[in-house]
């Protein structure tokens, strides 16, 4: 099993890299090309950077609400459960149970 899972993440580590070496052209062609060229390679590059830096932060901020929200929700839940079994005085005096 764990061969099976290492082949599969080698398979995604090479089609990974094969997909990040094709953003950039090292063709024979490509070396005789202006500075233009090389710098809209590395615009690219660093529009993909911002990019992911921008996804990770999104996914951290909503990872840190959703925690934030069951924390809420379990404090809310508390509550209720405390409310249940406390003590109501007012009820024994109207069932008659206490004066």
């Amino acid at each position: 099993m764990t061969e099976i899972s290492r082949s599969r993440s080698l398979r995604f580590l090479l089609f990974s890299l094969h997909f990040i070496s094709g953003l950039s052209d090292d063709s024979p062609s490509s070396k005789n090309s202006s500075k233009t060229k090389s710098n809209a390679n590395s615009n690219t590059g660093t529009k993909l950077v911002i990019i992911f830096v921008g996804l990770v932060a999104i996914g951290l901020f909503s990872f840190f609400l959703f925690k934030l929200w069951q924390k809420k929700k379990r404090d809310e839940q508390y509550a209720r459960l405390l409310k249940l079994f406390e003590e109501d005085d007012e009820l024994e005096v109207e069932l008659g149970l206490r004066d």
